[in-house]
């Protein structure tokens, strides 16, 4: 059932897990993903970067696309589409567009004008059923175009985002999209804990979800993150398993070149990353 994002967040933050957002790019990402929180009984959280939905066709595109698979897939477990570091624009084209929910990005404004800008698209967006996503520091590493060096969130700054009614808030502190270096330091759960103290217990969201060891996945949720992003696991499993077919020429074996064959070791690849992150995550079982 397709649902905002506030009630399930809510739920795990009080019941110390966290639900996946797991960002789509086409048909087969998204019914794998379905497939796999239906098999599972867990929420889930289909995440679209403005770049992901132009390339799918458009906003609309993707809201009807998903709101057909959950009737004819027969997707009972919750279900919320969200945009993923949004513009102001593209937050507007997205409530209007019948998102369930929606990510603002103005981490790279002065929070005066991050708060500003957020209270206008709360105002717009609660009344219609929407629930938002905010962003304080940024997330370092590249993204579908968005860029971010890495700052550590101030802990007053959330507080002051955190006063403007967001449903949940993601603050830099320390991840990053993509891969990590293998000079990483880690998350700061300093900061975290900073962060988790004066945001009134709101739900905490944690970008840059893949290669995150898991013991800091764990102490991240007992700190208050309650969403957890996973995209560039899934891209690099799909494109592994993928090449992996080709050279071994499965695309040359009878109709192996059917998209449906060519694809489904990809698709695959993607569920097993899927029920993993969920697993870990703690929300398998966790659907009301």
């Amino acid at each position: 059932m397709l649902v905002n994002a506030g009630e399930m967040l809510r739920v795990a933050r009080a019941g110390g897990y966290a639900v996946g957002q797991f960002n789509i790019n086409n048909l087969e990402w998204t019914k794998a993903i379905l497939q796999v929180a239906e098999e599972l009984k867990s929420p889930v959280i289909l995440g679209v970067s403005e770049g992901a939905a132009k390339y799918m066709g458009g906003f609309g595109t993707v809201v009807a696309m998903v709101g057909a698979m959950i009737k004819d897939l027969k997707i009972s477990v919750p279900v919320a589409t969200h945009l993923d570091h949004g513009s102001y624009e593209g937050c507007l084209a997205c409530i209007d567009a019948g998102f369930t929910s929606v990510m603002y990005d103005g981490s790279k404004l002065p929070i005066a004008e991050n708060v500003a800008k957020m209270k206008e698209l709360l105002a717009i967006a609660h009344p219609k059923g929407i629930t938002m996503e905010g962003e304080v520091g940024s997330i370092g590493g590249e993204e579908d175009g968005i860029v971010g060096k890495g700052e550590i969130a101030s802990a007053d700054e959330c507080r002051q985002l955190a006063e403007t009614g967001v449903d949940f808030l993601a603050a830099g502190i320390g991840n990053i999209h993509g891969v990590y270096p293998e000079n990483w330091a880690g998350l700061d759960f300093e900061a975290l804990e900073a962060i988790n103290e004066v945001t009134g217990g709101i739900p905490l969201v944690l970008h840059g979800g893949t290669g995150i060891p898991e013991d800091m996945i764990k102490r991240s949720i007992s700190l208050g993150v309650s969403k957890i992003n996973v995209n560039t696991e899934k891209q690099l499993v799909f494109a592994v398993a993928t090449r992996k077919y080709i050279e071994e020429g499965g695309d040359l074996k009878g109709k192996g070149y059917d998209p449906r064959k060519l694809l489904a070791p990809g698709v695959e690849a993607i569920k097993a990353t899927v029920r993993e992150k969920m697993e870990l995550f703690g929300s398998a079982g966790k659907a009301n």
